[in-house]
């Protein structure tokens, strides 16, 4: 079953000072295409994070976040107390009477007032948040095969369509053809000369075989019985399916070219139709 490139994937979970929340989203792309954003604590851990989301997820535009909210009483920020008294003393020796209250407030407002201290990861705790990404990671790809069912029923429709199209177009030959004979023997009669019949025959053979459309007919048809085995099949991905659907267009193309019959050239109109709906879509498959 084919898979779609588009997905979304969230998990979270509640530890006992903060919660962990992740939020992975995929859109299509040619190749892997990978961002990720998360508390700078863990950036040691990016690595082996994007080597797990490129594994799993193999293509598209993912854009992954991991989100810590602080719901107890931790915090990293300390106060400076050294820096704070210097700024205290200054403004005292500037306002001398000033509530100290008031130099306090302001004191804790001034540069490098606050520090941060960097925490080490907690291994525990990273095992909990990696229980979180595979729980998200499991949620994109339900959401891809979901997504994949849905363009596998789209793909099936439009590949219906356009052999009906196609069974339609190939119903018209017999017509057209006789069309054609009747008008280069119109055409001979006006000119009121004799010709070799056995001549005009061969000629006509030879004018006729350059717009018989049994072959593109044939081919046409193998494209789109292979592209419905491929999409069954395990090995269904988006660039395979992508080649096929540029050999159908060739065949189209050259069944329109050969057609000069003017209901096939509309029903060719439709196929070409058919195949861009097609082609949109395949770019969404894994």
């Amino acid at each position: 079953m084919i898979q779609s490139m588009t997905g979304f994937g969230k998990a979270s979970l509640q530890l006992p000072t903060k919660k962990i929340t992740v939020e992975i989203k995929s859109l299509n792309s040619k190749g892997l295409d990978l961002n990720t954003r998360m508390p700078s604590v863990f950036r040691e851990m990016e690595l082996g994070l994007r080597t797990q989301l490129s594994q799993r997820l193999e293509r598209g535009k993912i854009d992954f976040s991991l989100y810590v909210e602080i719901t107890g009483e931790e915090t990293t920020s300390k106060i400076n107390v050294p820096i704070v008294i210097n700024y205290i003393k200054q403004m005292k020796a500037v306002i001398p009477d000033a509530d100290e209250t008031e130099l306090m407030k302001m004191a804790v407002r001034m540069p490098d007032a606050l520090k941060t201290e960097r925490d080490e990861i907690d291994e525990n705790e990273w095992k909990n948040i990696q229980k979180v990404i595979d729980e998200a990671l499991e949620n994109i790809a339900q959401f891809r095969k979901d997504e994949g069912a849905s363009l596998e029923k789209e793909f099936t429709l439009r590949i219906g369509n356009i052999k009906n199209l196609m069974n339609t177009a190939v119903s018209y030959d017999t017509e057209r053809i006789e069309t054609v004979k009747t008008r280069l023997r119109t055409a001979l009669d006006e000119l009121k000369e004799k010709v070799d019949e056995n001549r005009f025959e061969q000629e006509l053979i030879f004018y006729l075989e350059k717009y018989d459309i049994t072959e593109e007919k044939v081919r046409l048809e193998n494209h789109l019985n292979y592209f419905m085995e491929t999409l069954a099949g395990s090995e269904a991905n988006g660039r395979k399916l992508g080649f096929i659907t540029q050999e159908m267009g060739r065949e189209i193309n050259t069944m329109g070219s050969k057609s000069n019959h003017t209901e096939m050239q509309k029903l060719v109109v439709q196929m070409k139709d058919e195949l861009e709906k097609i082609k949109e879509q395949v770019l969404n498959v894994l």
